[in-house]
């Protein structure tokens, strides 16, 4: 299976801080690289990659940096996925949106390698369309809850 390219991990992180901060206004970029651990000029990239799939938007000037153009809750990880790297089939024969042949198949009617990727395919997408940024952050925000102690112990 291909992994996620870097760009794409720094580009869900991105979209994360974001989604935490989401209705609060602007963030700058020197912030958020800081914060997050993404190399600034590279972040630079991958917010405006992230602003032409619309996914945010920025503001100029004093009080500006980058925010969500969607509310967190309606993108999902599959169309970030997808706006960085194109379809999640690990094949093109098995893509639905940009389908082709593989220059090696005899018949992709009767392929098993297409069809078996086909599987892994609508799985992927079964998953990643079903979370959105907003339920990625919550599932953290649940995993964090549930790992700190409610009241603090003393012990003699």
């Amino acid at each position: 299976m291909r992994t996620l390219s870097k760009k794409t991990q720094y580009s869900l992180r991105a979209l994360y801080a974001l989604t935490r901060r989401f209705g609060q206004g602007p963030v700058l970029i020197a912030k958020m690289s800081e914060e997050e651990k993404i190399p600034q000029q590279f972040l630079e990239q991958i917010l405006l990659t992230l602003k032409q799939h619309g996914l945010v938007q920025s503001k100029k000037g004093k009080g500006g940096g980058y925010m969500l153009s969607k509310d967190p809750s309606t993108v999902t990880i599959g169309s970030v996925i997808r706006s960085m790297e194109g379809p999640l089939a690990p094949l093109p024969c098995a893509s639905e949106s940009a389908y082709r042949k593989c220059d090696e198949c005899v018949d992709d009617r009767y392929c098993e390698t297409k069809l078996i990727m086909r599987e892994v395919r609508d799985a992927t997408a079964g998953i990643l369309d079903n979370i959105t940024l907003a339920s990625a952050c919550a599932r953290v925000d649940d995993a964090r809850a549930a790992q700190e102690p409610s009241e603090p112990m003393y012990h003699i």
